[in-house]
C-alpha cells in the first residue's frame, strides 16, 4: 500500500483495480491541465482514433476520479471547468501501466515474437 499526502491510495485501487479504456486514456490525458473538450479530443489523439470518449462517460468518470482525489479541478470559467491528475492518480496510472506490461509480456511468452506485425489500426 502507498501513502500519499496522508491518503491511501489502496481504497481508490480497489475500485479502479483494473481500467478501462476510457479510464487510462482520460488519466493520461490529464498528466496536462486540461478541459473536457480538451480530454476527449486528446484521447482520441493518443489513441489514434481507437477509443473515443463522449460527454456522458466523460463526466461521470471525472466526477468519481474527483471524488477519490485522483484529480482535481484546476479552474472554473463559466460553465468550462479544468482538471489535473493529482499524486494518487499518477500513482493508480503507475501501477495500471505497469500491470498491462505484464499482460503484454504474458502474451509474448505464449505467442511469441512480435505480434504487432498484424495491427489493422
Amino acid at each position: 500500500m502507498v501513502d500519499i499526502g496522508g491518503e491511501s491510495i489502496e481504497m481508490a485501487r480497489e475500485q479502479f483495480q483494473n481500467l478501462t479504456e476510457p479510464m487510462y486514456y482520460i488519466l493520461m490525458s490529464l498528466i496536462n491541465e486540461r478541459c473536457g473538450v480538451d480530454i476527449m479530443a486528446d484521447v482520441d489523439s493518443i489513441s489514434k482514433g481507437r477509443v473515443k470518449v463522449g460527454p456522458g462517460t466523460l463526466y461521470a468518470l471525472l466526477g468519481k476520479f474527483e471524488k477519490e482525489n485522483m484529480i482535481r479541478e484546476t479552474e472554473v470559467i463559466g460553465r468550462k471547468r479544468s482538471y489535473i491528475i493529482t499524486e494518487k492518480g499518477l500513482e493508480i496510472l503507475r501501477e495500471e501501466y505497469k500491470r498491462l506490461l505484464i499482460l503484454v509480456d504474458d502474451g509474448k511468452m505464449l505467442l511469441g515474437g512480435d505480434v504487432y506485425d498484424d495491427r489493422k489500426y
